[in-house]
């Protein structure tokens, strides 16, 4: 992971990728078409907005909140809870009103809990990061995850 942040582009609510109005917009999907997610998978969801969202001290030496695994994608419980935590938070992320609040709430705060408890599915990890700094990762491999909706870097 580079020292850069790629999340200062996006809005740390609502996921928008800010543009350069003179750059063309993605394409919308037609009626013909299902509607897409903001990101393509939990992977990118992850690694391009979470991460940097989501800022937690993790440890072996229990001198941070909890237990995290830059290789999440390797724990079962790991993948589902994230997987269903992206989900929630598309859905969350269109609602003007209390959406993202609510996810926070009854989401992200339980399933981040569980995901970084001691005795939880990173029990045995021993990746470690700095106060402040993004959750540790490591990139899964090619193929296991949707391709990247977004294409803005090599994050």
């Amino acid at each position: 992971m580079t020292d850069e942040d790629p999340f200062d582009s996006v809005d740390r609510i609502t996921g928008e990728v800010d543009r350069d109005p003179q750059e063309p917009a993605a394409s919308s999907p037609t009626s013909e078409e299902e509607p897409t997610t903001f990101y393509g998978s939990a992977d990118e969801w992850l690694r391009r907005y979470w991460l940097f969202s989501y800022r937690r001290r993790v440890s072996s030496r229990g001198s941070g909140t909890g237990r995290w695994k830059a290789d999440w994608w390797t724990v079962d419980e790991a993948v589902q809870r994230l997987e269903a935590l992206w989900r929630a938070w598309e859905v969350a992320r269109l609602d003007p009103g209390v959406g993202m609040s609510s996810w926070w709430l009854n989401h992200a705060t339980p399933h981040m809990s569980a995901l970084l408890a001691q005795d939880g599915p990173f029990a045995g990890a021993t990746d470690e990061n700095d106060v402040g700094a993004p959750l540790p990762y490591q990139r899964p491999p090619a193929g296991r995850f949707a391709p990247d909706f977004r294409s803005d870097g090599d994050w």
